[in-house]
């Protein structure tokens, strides 16, 4: 089959990585660096799976067909599918979920008036959202399919998925979720069919979960700091029992990224006609930790603060949303001094904060660095760095 992915991200990437292993797939992108990339089986984002399937395909020792194109007719022109996986945001002052990036795909797809062409949408969106397009455009040929994937090991995530999951009782649907099977390296994978309106709600129900365990354990965290007792031992005690495990249980300066921030206020804001008090306590309790990390670190009276790697965790290149700018910007009105070690930005200032990128020097001159996660690379400045990473891993 021919499939267009529109977006190159962790979600649109990884899938068309997974499909190139048996099917033509070609990958459209807005920025030209990032198609060229893709066309020299360079990646361009940080994920194990993609940089080793890429450097086994250009050494010859993997087949991917897949190639990357600025031009959406190449990539839409006779496609059985197109997967959308362009990125949208929710706005929460304004209650608004910016889908128009979603939306300009499906009119391009409409422009050429393909009729074996099934949409196939992985971007967040909310709940009722298909509906909605298929009454705007009058169209039937698409349908949701919830992505379950971490960033850094997206790739990964679609060859052992824990579900597969589509929002449609279609053989398109069937096919697409069949295509994925396939492609998986995971024997038995569970597929499920359903309405679009409960696939939609899977998506935010599931992220926003993950965020309460996040939100759970700061909490727990919090308490434990405020009280002076160990946290670790309450959180290993607590982790125990198979009901709850050890999984998002490593306390943190907040949750962020692509997906958890949007989408708890994208629930929230789907709960507005109904009655709930939990969900608005995850998205509040977000804030309020990070408001906690600010009063700790402005109680050591800081000459200078320092924030070690803006990235939310380790093997991920994502600054989207993480918890530290809100706690940057914090700091920043409180009149603190502020700059960043982050080696991946070759600037000389992030967000109007001054960037410094000798390791060495940062170090030397900050009288507290923050780090969200531990690293042996601060080792040597244990007594200055202040971290809420009580078990060293994401």
């Amino acid at each position: 089959m021919k499939i267009a992915v529109a977006g190159t991200g962790y979600v649109g990437l990884s899938l068309a990585t997974l499909l190139a292993q048996n099917n033509e797939v070609v990958a459209l992108d807005i920025i030209p660096e990032k198609v060229k990339m893709v066309n020299k089986f360079i990646s361009p984002i940080q994920d194990e799976y993609i940089e080793k399937y890429f450097d086994e395909a250009s050494k010859g020792e993997r087949k991917l067909n897949l190639k990357a194109t600025l031009d959406y007719k190449e990539a839409f022109e006779d496609a059985d599918y197109v997967i959308i996986a362009t990125p949208t945001d929710y706005d929460a002052e304004k209650n608004f979920f910016n889908t128009s990036s979603v939306e300009d795909v499906i009119e391009k797809v409409i422009s050429l008036d393909n009729p074996k062409t099934t949409m196939v949408i992985k971007s967040t969106i909310p709940v009722g959202y298909v509906d909605s397009i298929r009454q705007k455009y009058g169209i039937d040929n698409i349908f949701f399919s919830p992505e379950f994937l971490r960033e850094g090991k997206a790739l990964y995530d679609n060859l052992y998925p824990s579900r597969i999951i589509v929002g449609s009782y279609s053989e398109e649907a069937s096919r697409f979720a069949e295509l994925l099977r396939e492609a998986a390296l995971a024997k038995d994978v569970q597929v499920l069919a359903m309405g679009s309106k409960e696939a939609e709600a899977v998506k935010l129900f599931a992220n926003t979960y993950l965020a309460l365990r996040v939100a759970y354990f700061n909490e727990l965290d919090t308490y434990a700091k405020v009280k002076g007792i160990d946290a670790k031992s309450i959180i290993d005690g607590i982790s125990l029992d198979p009901r709850i495990g050890s999984h998002y249980n490593n306390p943190s300066f907040g949750y962020g990224g692509y997906c958890l921030p949007k989408d708890t206020k994208q629930l929230l804001a789907n709960y507005q006609d109904v009655p709930q008090d939990l969900i608005r306590a995850i998205v509040q309790a977000n804030i309020t930790r990070k408001q906690f990390v600010v009063d700790e670190v402005m109680a050591k009276s800081p000459k200078l603060i320092g924030v070690y790697r803006l990235t939310m965790k380790s093997g991920s290149d994502n600054f989207r949303d993480a918890a530290i700018h809100d706690i940057i910007k914090s700091l920043k009105e409180k009149g603190q001094k502020v700059v960043i070690y982050e080696p991946t930005l070759k600037d000389d200032s992030f967000n109007g904060v001054e960037l410094v990128n000798d390791l060495g020097k940062f170090k030397e001159d900050c009288s507290v660095i923050l780090a969200n996660r531990l690293t042996p690379e601060l080792e040597d400045v244990r007594e200055k760095v202040y971290t809420r990473d009580l078990f060293e891993r994401d």
